[in-house]
């Protein structure tokens, strides 16, 4: 999973839409690629990071008990993303957010952690505002990036990795954890545990010759 933050002056916010920023689920790859690299080049007044927790800690995570689930990991990265941008000392003024979860409560919680500052929690912000766009980009693009470079952690294992977006809707998804799994040990690194597509097929019955 990858969260991302991007900030800028308020004065320059809807430069972004002008430039054909808009939600990244619906640009092509092509086109989060290209408006990327206009972030990259106008570092003078736009900033972003990434926050990344991979597959192992989302299960780790998520199989703890008690569990913490995928909602409290979105939040505690969304405050340390802050924080950071905080840390850099940049005057935040405004803060928007795409929710995970009920946005009411997570809007009360980050004032809680963030006062004095507007804050902002809406679904699908990441098509609203720009900068939120911005963002998701960032996200998007790194995340591709990773999974495009992934190194196996196995020794020895040499599978494709034409792993599809990712999610159970993709047939080129479906179709990489059919022929991938291994019956026994279920699949490598890359893949969380935790996921209901995943934990549905591990707990299937099987038989297994030795």
């Amino acid at each position: 999973m990858v969260y991302a933050v991007s900030y800028c002056p308020v004065s320059r916010h809807q430069e972004f839409k002008a430039m054909g920023f808009d939600d990244s689920k619906k640009l092509t790859e092509d086109r989060r690629t290209a408006l990327a690299k206009i972030i990259e080049a106008n570092l003078d007044w736009v900033g972003w990071a990434v926050y990344v927790i991979s597959p192992q800690d989302i299960s780790v995570n998520m199989l703890a008990r008690p569990p913490f689930n995928l909602n409290e990991m979105a939040h505690d990265a969304t405050i340390k993303l802050i924080r950071s941008v905080l840390e850099q000392k940049v005057n935040l003024t405004e803060i928007y957010v795409d929710p995970v979860g009920p946005s009411q409560s997570y809007q009360v919680k980050l004032s809680r952690n963030f006062p004095g500052i507007s804050i902002t929690v809406e679904p699908k912000a990441d098509a609203l505002y720009p900068i939120v766009s911005a963002a998701s980009i960032c996200a998007k693009v790194t995340r591709d990036q990773i999974v495009q470079n992934w190194i196996w952690t196995e020794e020895g294992l040499d599978i494709p990795k034409n792993f599809g977006s990712g999610y159970p809707s993709d047939p080129n998804t479906v179709k990489w954890l059919k022929k991938n799994g291994d019956r026994f040990f279920g699949y490598p690194s890359i893949i969380r545990f935790s996921w209901k597509t995943i934990s549905t097929i591990i707990e299937e019955p099987k038989n297994i010759e030795w």
